[in-house]
């Protein structure tokens, strides 16, 4: 989910692979009206929203991130970015993105947005997962098969380091107003 400004979320409905939902993407507005925003995307995996306004969206299954106005029509907005899962948009405006075959790609905020490789990481079975640290560093989960798995944080420079290594399948990430790090986990593989 992406929380707005005005405390509308956006959520996404992704189906199977070889599956296109209907209604990928749903608005829920702080009163709890829900609206189904029925753009062409297949598999929607993360959400963020850009310096611009708009909402951002990932699709795992074409390699694409999309951009989604306010009225909901959805514009191609990068292409060739993998396995593309997570998003996060750094404090200078640039778009990264976490291909689960274990790269982080960059975005220029400016230009024709062709993707530069960012960072490369081990590969996930799931998703990278992506969250700009109030420091300027880039966190990414990277989900495996193992009891414990490693959150890294990535420099502006590119240099990568192990975070933390206490989770077991880290999944989403986020930080509060006051720079906490939120980690959603599957408690070692289980449920949770």
């Amino acid at each position: 989910p992406l929380c707005m400004p005005d405390g509308t979320v956006w959520v996404t409905q992704s189906g199977t692979r070889d599956n296109k939902s209907e209604t990928p993407l749903y608005r829920i507005a702080p009163d709890g009206a829900r609206e189904a925003i029925a753009v062409e995307i297949s598999n929607p995996t993360s959400l963020a929203l850009g310096p611009d306004d708009a909402v951002y969206v990932s699709s795992r299954f074409e390699g694409i991130v999309y951009r989604v106005r306010e009225r909901g029509a959805a514009e191609v907005f990068a292409t060739e970015l993998g396995v593309a899962t997570g998003l996060a948009f750094g404090p200078d405006g640039a778009l990264y993105v976490g291909d689960r075959s274990g790269t982080v790609f960059r975005l220029a905020p400016e230009g024709d947005h062709k993707a530069e490789v960012f960072a490369s990481l081990p590969p996930s079975v799931a998703a990278f997962h992506l969250a700009m640290g109030p420091d300027g560093w880039l966190y990414v989960s990277v989900p495996t098969l193992a009891s414990r798995d490693v959150i890294y944080r990535i420099s502006p420079e590119r240099e990568v380091q192990t975070w933390c290594t206490a989770f077991g399948r880290p999944q989403g990430l986020a930080f509060d107003a006051r720079g906490t790090l939120f980690v959603a986990e599957a408690l070692a593989g289980a449920a949770g």
